[in-house]
């Protein structure tokens, strides 16, 4: 019975971490450009414990082990804004940002125009250029932004954003504030840059609400069965001790 309640238990953790990851995809599902997360699991197979209960050769003990969270990156859905200070990327490229941490990665793209003059996210984070933040003078007007995110205004142009791309995006490390770290940046090849548009959240949210109630009721099935393996345990100590007596 100890080796089942260990075996239930891991499972019970197992769940909960994935309880965890559905409920950030859920709290994320009005974010701009989020993407979902999704956990993997595989068996572990215990190499000393064995379970000599059953006749003939010992019967390996397995559990549960959650042994990776991989990024969702498929595209979310595109929807126009008509703010010249929103844009959204169509590939798998990510926008460039300075953070007091140093330099991050995101697909965020609903930017503004600082006190300064300079283009930032919507945490007041610098969006880096290929030269470096793009900066603007107090009287441009009309920005506009090609479609290899190139910047220019009434005053001509203004630099171009730095978009990157990763050979293995799996690599990034999740941050918090929509933010990656991580990962080795290569040029942009087929990332297009869409003005005026904002790229919503790729999580479903009736995927993920589904997923949710499944992941409750596996965690209440194994906590019923453990409460009945503890109930055994406990008649069976008490009957030994009547016996004993």
């Amino acid at each position: 019975m100890g080796n089942a309640q260990l075996i239930s238990l891991s499972r019970q953790i197992a769940l909960q971490r994935q309880m965890d990851v559905v409920a950030h995809n859920v709290a994320n599902i009005n974010t701009t450009g989020f993407k979902a997360e999704q956990i993997l699991f595989e068996e572990y197979e215990m190499p000393v414990a064995r379970d000599r209960t059953f006749p003939g050769l010992d019967q390996p003990l397995s559990y549960v082990q959650d042994w990776a969270t991989i990024h969702d990156l498929s595209g979310g859905a595109m929807t126009q804004t008509g703010n010249e200070l929103d844009v959204a990327l169509n590939g798998g490229g990510f926008f460039a940002v300075q953070t007091a941490a140093g330099e991050r990665w995101t697909r965020a793209g609903s930017f503004q125009i600082d006190n300064n003059g300079t283009l930032v996210d919507a945490s007041g984070n610098p969006v880096m250029g290929i030269g470096g933040p793009i900066q603007f003078g107090p009287e441009e007007t009309g920005i506009s932004i090609a479609t290899d995110g190139a910047i220019s205004t009434n005053a001509g142009p203004r630099g171009q954003l730095r978009i990157v791309e990763f050979d293995n995006p799996q690599a990034l490390v999740r941050e918090g504030s929509n933010l990656f770290s991580g990962g080795t940046p290569v040029a942009n090849a087929n990332t297009r840059v869409m003005q005026g548009h904002v790229e919503r959240s790729n999580v479903s949210g009736v995927s993920e609400m589904a997923e949710l109630i499944r992941v409750t009721r596996a965690y209440e099935s194994i906590a019923s069965l453990t409460q009945k393996q503890d109930e055994l345990r406990r008649t069976a100590i008490q009957r030994l001790g009547d016996t004993n007596s």
